[in-house]
């Protein structure tokens, strides 16, 4: 059990861009047999983590829906700071440009900026949001 502050008011999450913790790759449970060695190793499946939150939006919801999720995105993210809401409403882009584009339109973010950082991988769309 913690006792201490517990970091904070500060993240708790990974990826974050505010100096919290990250992974150590020299940290983690010790091997042990099963059959054969068994350890942490780097999930390198090409998934794309946007279509299933792109179907979602697409095919699950009513347009009712869509329009209540994109209010409360927008309200919520209203008040993060600009490169928090460029850098998240490109990954809406990524699941579907419209659920992007509205988000967007909602922020008052330049849908051109928004596209352009969609197309990055998730390290350059971090740099250019810094």
């Amino acid at each position: 059990m913690r006792v201490d502050a517990n970091s904070g008011g500060g993240p708790n999450y990974w990826p974050n861009s505010f100096g919290g913790p990250e992974p150590d790759p020299n940290r983690g449970e010790p091997r042990f047999e099963v059959s054969g060695p068994a350890g942490r190793f780097d999930f390198n499946f090409p998934n794309d983590d946007f279509v299933q939150a792109g179907n979602l939006y697409r095919q699950a919801m009513t347009d009712q829906d869509r329009t209540n999720l994109v209010g409360n995105i927008v309200d919520h993210l209203g008040g993060a700071q600009k490169r928090i809401q460029l850098r998240q409403t490109a990954l809406f882009f990524k699941a579907d440009p419209e659920y992007g584009r509205r988000v967007a339109e909602g922020l008052g973010l330049d849908l051109g900026e928004i596209e352009r950082l969609a197309g990055l991988s998730q390290e350059e769309r971090a740099q250019a949001t810094a």
